[in-house]
């Protein structure tokens, strides 16, 4: 399951404070501290690494910037999350089992997880086992294997993740909230896919070799280390695990959304017992290093709707009226969406919650946020995603997501960057941009028989 999926099952948000940190941030001074070394291959692949003080212990991540988005075909949406299963089947050179044992015998943790616009491969392992993992990778990346009875198997696993992962109430919610708020682009499906293409997936055997084909080549991969690593030597052992690996010569054109222009409006009846849930989704932008409109939501999205806002009060503290309100927009390659969750405690206060929010919104469209409040929330942002870079693994997790964004792993200094330069005026802007009544999709999901 993807970690954007798992996002939204939007239990209420516990901000933890870390015992132990990066070195201090400064002022004006870059969010990441560590240096970044690059180095693209001849056939297109990206080299990335990052020393960091973890003696003896490095994260190594393979980046596909091939996610749901790239499933642009009718019918044969979830190939991307489908492959981070199959990825584990084996080669000719090793088994399944052969790979498993080698993992076991570095002691290394070994998995993936796909989004809408990536599939990321991770391992964490001692540092003198970098060879051996590069052998075992690159082996997978170019050689994977499989017969179409496996392929069949893992089709079937797949029906059965999504039936477990859809008995909750939040993801099939958010399942209808995009199916219905795009039209044309590939973010209309979730990572999983459409229940009717995983249904019928088990008879796409050879057009998973195509996808297969198609976005598992140097181009579309960086390889990233962190930790115990020296550049050169790792350069040189990409060269010679994956030098002989074949660019290809297949180009998305993902499917463009038009604006919005009506409110859109649905019902979602759920046969288990369950509080109201209301989902409220506006369309929103893209993810960039450039543009201001993303870190302005970003920095709207806290003053609208975290723990301290005059709306988290009145609903959660005063009224208890709902368990939790959260609003957010996650990043996305493509223009995303603004996605705000509540779970109602008493049906009758559904519109009374729902004309809160757009009360708050509306609020938040004239009325500027004062300098101080704006500073503290980027002085918060900033901190607890610096606070985050502690580990190996957490660092390269977070630059695995930035690569996914841009391709640049340096694009994590940019757009923080662009965040100490949002203006109260830009959080004016984007409200009244992006957060009108026709740019909205509403979907109320009740019990089904209850009053």
């Amino acid at each position: 399951m993807s970690k954007n999926m798992l996002a939204f099952a939007l239990v209420p948000l516990v901000v933890a404070a870390m015992i132990a940190g990066p070195p201090e941030v400064k002022k004006d001074a870059k969010v990441f501290p560590y240096p970044i070394h690059q180095t693209t291959l001849d056939n297109g692949l990206k080299v990335v690494s990052i020393p960091f003080d973890s003696p003896g212990i490095i994260a190594y991540y393979t980046v596909v910037r091939a996610g749901s988005r790239n499933e642009i075909e009718p019918g044969l949406s979830g190939f991307a999350h489908f492959f981070e299963h199959m990825m584990f089947r084996g080669t000719e050179k090793y088994s399944k089992d052969a790979f498993n044992n080698v993992l076991k015998s570095i002691c290394a943790d070994n998995n993936a997880f796909t989004n809408n616009d990536a599939t990321v491969y991770h391992t964490l392992a001692s540092a003198d086992a970098l060879e051996t993992i590069m052998d075992v990778e690159s082996d997978r990346f170019m050689n994977l294997k499989y017969t179409e009875e496996d392929f069949k198997t893992e089709a079937g696993a797949i029906l059965g993740e999504y039936n477990k992962n859809y008995s909750s109430p939040f993801l099939s919610i958010f399942e209808k909230l995009y199916d219905n708020a795009y039209q044309h682009h590939t973010y209309k499906h979730t990572t999983m896919g459409f229940l009717k293409d995983i249904q019928d997936m088990p008879n796409q055997y050879e057009y998973s070799l195509k996808f297969f084909d198609r976005w598992y080549r140097p181009e579309y991969c960086t390889i990233l280390v962190v930790g115990d690593v020296k550049h050169d030597k790792f350069v040189t052992l990409a060269k010679k695990y994956y030098g002989g690996w074949k660019r290809g010569n297949y180009v998305l054109e993902v499917p463009q959304e038009p604006p919005q222009t009506q409110e859109k409006y649905f019902e979602l009846k759920w046969k288990a017992q369950t509080l109201p849930i209301l989902a409220i989704g506006y369309h929103g932008p893209a993810f960039s290093d450039k543009h201001i409109d993303m870190p302005a939501i970003d920095l709207l999205s806290q003053y609208v709707f975290s723990q301290q806002s005059e709306l988290f009060r009145k609903l959660v503290i005063e009224e208890q009226a709902v368990e939790f309100v959260q609003g957010s927009q996650g990043d996305s390659r493509d223009p995303g969406m603004f996605n705000i969750f509540t779970r109602i405690k008493d049906p009758k206060n559904i519109d009374m919650v729902k004309n809160e929010i757009f009360a708050a919104i509306e609020k938040a469209k004239t009325t500027p946020i004062s300098a101080k409040q704006l500073a503290d929330i980027k002085s918060f942002l900033k901190y607890s995603y610096a606070m985050g870079q502690d580990n190996a693994n957490s660092i390269a997790n977070s630059i695995a997501h930035y690569i996914s964004m841009t391709g640049d792993p340096e694009s994590v200094n940019r757009v923080y960057a662009l965040y100490d330069k949002v203006t109260p005026e830009d959080l004016l802007m984007v409200a009244n941009k992006y957060f009108g009544a026709n740019n909205r999709t509403i979907v109320l999901l009740t019990q089904e028989g209850a009053n």
